[in-house]
């Protein structure tokens, strides 16, 4: 048997436009949970950061948050852990690290109730390095996801890698990086994906394949993909696991191409499960130690030592920018919390607070990686963000009754956040 698990990554930053996430909704969120509704044995992991949860409630999208918690409650998908403002985990402060997962289990529990239980953690753009497993393993996930890229062993198919931290193990498993790019970017069809599948077997009695994707690949990303390919696909598995007679009965547009489907017996061959459920599947094996790494990381990136290239290029001048301006707004905040002794003091370092979570959100680096993406008004958003906490920190700490030291300490660091940002500014204006 080949036992195939798929991930759904479904995050809007927290800066997305609210006309711009409804025509994701229409294009690919309601679209998705009507296929899971169409094909009640489908099975799927679902990530969903916390950050999106709020948002389609305040834009009034209580139709995808009760449809997600229906398949929930269905047993069709499982959620999982994360950070709820997309941070890269391995770039920020391990506290930092740990609220954003618990913000995210608390935020998705209001909103999912007993559909949600997060065994297993999805680490935003599978950016991992292993400072980041003590946040993991504590707020209580059994496993997690990585790149294939992070993967320093022999490929597992038929055995589930462990990692460890303080004597506490998680189990590790690794997306078939290949085989989830060929579906993102359209260059695979239901009939070449189950072949794929099947390939993997080889003489083994039981295998697992993990792909991972964001969500908006279906609709949004690429028209009618959600018909054209996962309909089509679950449309095999759930027929060959009754009648594959009958498929030419079918109204789904799996039928309508039937020079795209896989022949009965590689279809029979395929149960699709949850990612959770392969545990029940398979032993675990030795404990790895794997690579820092994402999921846009490149086995030249890697050697280079360079794992993060997206968020954090060494060669890139606006990243290094970025990273030490965010690293003040974090010790201002952290100090104004420790200052502040009065309620004005305590109102303006809870505003510094929360935004300091949103702030960390990963968008901002993204969109000045210059890998290709580069657009100057969302990195001047994420400053914009990243300012919002210094000037609330800044505030707390002059409103308290701290002492001359520590507010010229405060307006030091108010001073250099000034210098950074003028700095990035300067080439945005001139790239």
């Amino acid at each position: 048997m080949i036992y195939w698990a798929q991930l759904f990554h479904f995050y809007q930053p927290p800066t997305q436009l609210p006309s711009v996430l409804e025509k994701i909704c229409d294009e690919s969120y309601s679209p998705l949970i009507d296929v899971f509704r169409e094909y009640p044995k489908a099975k799927a992991t679902f990530n969903i950061n916390g950050v999106l949860t709020e948002m389609l409630k305040d834009c009034g999208h209580d139709d995808i948050i009760a449809g997600f918690r229906e398949l929930g409650q269905r047993g069709q998908i499982e959620f999982t852990g994360s950070g709820k403002y997309h941070p890269i985990l391995p770039l920020i402060p391990a506290d930092e690290a740990r609220r954003q997962i618990e913000l995210n289990n608390k935020t998705n529990a209001f909103f999912f109730g007993d559909a949600y239980k997060a065994d297993g953690f999805f680490p935003p753009e599978m950016a991992y390095g292993r400072d980041i497993l003590p946040s993991v393993i504590d707020t209580g996930h059994r496993w997690i996801i990585l790149s294939g890229a992070a993967c320093p062993a022999s490929w597992p198919v038929d055995l589930i890698y462990q990692v460890e931290h303080d004597g506490k193990k998680l189990a590790a498993f690794f997306r078939d990086d290949i085989l989830s790019n060929k579906v993102s970017f359209q260059e695979t069809n239901p009939k070449e994906f189950l072949e794929h599948l099947s390939m993997q077997q080889g003489d083994r009695e039981d295998v697992y394949v993990v792909t991972a994707m964001d969500a908006e690949t279906y609709g949004h990303h690429i028209k009618d993909w959600e018909d054209l390919f996962l309909s089509a696909l679950y449309e095999q598995l759930q027929v060959t696991s009754e009648t594959y007679g009958h498929i030419q009965q079918k109204r789904t547009l799996a039928a309508q191409h039937a020079g795209l489907l896989a022949d009965a017996d590689t279809a029979q061959r395929v149960r699709n499960v949850t990612i959770t459920e392969l545990l029940d599947y398979f032993p675990v094996a030795e404990v790895i130690d794997p690579k820092p790494s994402s999921w846009s990381t490149t086995g030249q990136d890697i050697d280079a030592g360079n794992p993060y290239p997206l968020w954090r290029d060494r060669d890139n001048e606006i990243h290094r920018f970025q990273w030490d301006h965010m690293a003040i707004c974090i010790e201002l905040c952290l100090k104004a919390t420790k200052l502040a002794d009065n309620d004005e003091g305590k109102h303006f370092a809870g505003i510094a607070r929360g935004l300091l979570d949103r702030a960390l959100q990963s968008d901002q680096f993204w969109w000045a990686s210059r890998r290709p993406m580069w657009d100057i008004n969302l990195i001047h958003m994420g400053l914009i963000d990243q300012w919002r906490v210094v000037l609330n920190a800044c505030r707390a700490i002059t409103a308290s009754g701290a002492d001359e030291q520590a507010r010229k300490e405060c307006f030091d660091m108010v001073t250099a956040t000034r210098d950074l940002r003028d700095s990035i500014l300067d080439r945005l204006f001139g790239q």
